[in-house]
């Protein structure tokens, strides 16, 4: 058996036993996103980056889309292309991270779900922020959608959204309990 399937199934046993069951409860972030089918000659699936940007512009890493199959590890030397996310901390990652980089999606509705209490958005303080989603395409264009929100959320003023006008949909960011 699995050692993380094994603690989780061990410490639900342990919340059940001490009859915690009802008031256990970890909240996700859920970030989806929609990448359009695009009509064109060429197409490639974008990269994609999500994180949170406090005022001061520190960056909190949520996701990296990016061809993580390509040989050689080449598919890292174009994440620079994600210009604004490269700029906020991408370049100081030690890519794929793990629980954030993922291969690239193609067009489609993709979600992201986080466990806060089991990532860094458990340490953020509260105070403004800015979703942000980026897109960068081979042989395409780059396009970047924000969602200004206050950490932590409050459930009464979800989801939030913004839409993209090329490379990104819809993008939508709530909380689940």
């Amino acid at each position: 058996m699995d050692i993380k399937l094994f603690k989780k199934l061990a410490a639900a046993a342990l919340i059940s036993a001490c009859g915690f069951a009802g008031t256990a409860q970890a909240e996700t972030l859920q970030v989806s996103i929609e990448i359009p089918r695009l009509k064109v000659a060429e197409y490639h699936n974008p990269y994609v980056a999500v994180w949170l940007e406090d005022e001061s512009r520190n960056a909190t890493q949520i996701a990296v889309w990016y061809d993580v199959d390509m040989r050689n590890g080449e598919g890292k030397k174009w994440l620079k292309d994600l210009r604004q996310w490269w700029r906020r901390g991408g370049r100081s990652l030690d890519v794929p991270v793990d629980g954030i980089t993922s291969a690239t999606y193609g067009p489609g509705k993709h979600a992201l779900e986080v466990a806060i209490d089991e990532s860094d958005l458990a340490k953020l303080a509260p105070g403004k922020y800015r979703l942000r989603v980026e897109a960068a395409r081979e042989v395409g264009g780059r396009e970047l959608v924000e969602i200004p929100l206050t950490w932590p959320l409050e459930k009464s003023g979800q989801p939030l959204s913004a839409k993209g006008e090329e490379e990104l949909g819809s993008v939508r960011v709530a909380l689940l309990p």
